[in-house]
């Protein structure tokens, strides 16, 4: 059956069937215009865990999805698929998170970094990171040279840097939007050099990456403050505070979102970790933090962004580790990343 064929068979209305495709949708891969790749891996989270679970509750959750889009009609025809679930990438967090937590929880107890114990550890870790980024980047590469939508789903928040990678390799320029609590800044943080913590100060080593557009950061530390006010305006940072004083002061959220687009060249990677909305809407999720943003807050500046022309080259939907008796984190999640791929797909010229 052909892929029109399907489209004409399929009720959009109807309960979606778990024996088809991610949201119930009856396409192959090659038949899908975008394509997710699961990342289960959490091996630098520094607070809560579970994230490594993301993706599968996601995938699971997005059968309950409703698929009419009130931005792009008939947005399900484009198709979306998620690649298979690694168990090599899930083994390897797994392991691995056990040395980092040991690693952690010995220096927080007062050990030294440079004992020889520790540095094998590190080294361990470093040494594992590195295999994960190019495991991600030729994913990446391998999809996008389909010309394939490729969005990235993890697992923790170090997990897009083989993306950013990828796309270095197919753009000369590009700026990253980052919607998050934390600026992401630190340096080699408890001393992973690709922590969680530290995916935009990685990030910024790609000479590719012309600008980092920071949205709704509200926990940092004064290192990080320092390295977006030393950035030359290679960092702009809209910080949550300001955001709402502005709006407590008569400005509007659609003004704001001018002022952001502002800052945004033509090409633009999103990269968004699920703690940058209200923790409300993600309880479960490693650092929560009071504050953020409400879902239809950050798809009204995606859709804005969309409707100037600007193209999203590509996406991240990190961060969000399911509860074990509850489902509302990635409920929440799997209907954001249905409007994102349609909005991403979109910017791209892929219209139904």
């Amino acid at each position: 059956m052909t892929k029109q064929e399907k489209i004409k068979n399929f009720d959009a209305n109807g309960i979606g069937q778990l024996n088809d495709g991610m949201f119930g949708l009856p396409f192959t891969k090659d038949e899908c215009e975008t394509i997710l790749i699961p990342v289960p891996w959490e091996v630098t989270v520094s607070y809560g865990g579970g994230t490594a679970n993301g993706p599968q509750a996601i995938l699971d959750a997005s059968y309950q999805v409703d698929l009419y889009d009130p931005y792009v009609k008939n947005a399900w025809h484009l198709g979306i698929a998620m690649e298979e679930i690694s168990e090599e990438v899930k083994t390897k967090s797994n392991n691995n998170r056990e040395a980092a937590e040991n690693y952690i929880n010995e220096l927080a107890n007062g050990a030294n970094q440079s004992n020889p114990e520790l540095l094998n550890i590190a080294n361990l870790i470093l040494n594992e990171c590195e295999w994960l980024n190019n495991w991600v980047k030729q994913k990446c590469l391998f999809h996008l040279n389909q010309n394939k939508t490729v969005g990235l789903v993890g697992g923790d928040h170090s997990t897009p840097l083989g993306m950013i990678h990828a796309l270095s390799e197919k753009y000369s320029e590009f700026a990253i939007l980052q919607i998050d609590a934390h600026a992401d800044l630190r340096v080699a943080y408890e001393g992973f050099t690709y922590s969680h913590a530290s995916i935009m100060y990685n990030a910024l080593k790609t000479k590719q990456v012309q600008k980092l557009v920071q949205v709704g950061i509200r926990d940092y530390c004064e290192e990080e403050l320092n390295i977006i006010n030393s950035s030359n305006g290679r960092i702009k940072t809209f910080f949550d505070r300001d955001i709402k004083y502005a709006q407590f002061n008569g400005d509007s959220w659609d003004r704001i979102v001018n002022r952001i687009i502002n800052e945004l060249p033509q090409n633009i990677y999103l990269s968004f970790d699920i703690d940058g909305l209200d923790p409300k809407l993600c309880p479960n999720t490693g650092t929560p933090v009071a504050g953020g943003f409400e879902t239809e807050q950050v798809l009204f500046l995606l859709e804005k962004i969309v409707s100037t022309g600007r193209k999203i080259i590509a996406f991240d939907l990190n961060e969000v580790s399911p509860a074990i008796d509850n489902d509302w984190d990635a409920n929440v999640a799997a209907r954001l990343i249905y409007r994102i791929c349609n909005l991403v797909a979109y910017s791209q010229g892929k219209k139904v």
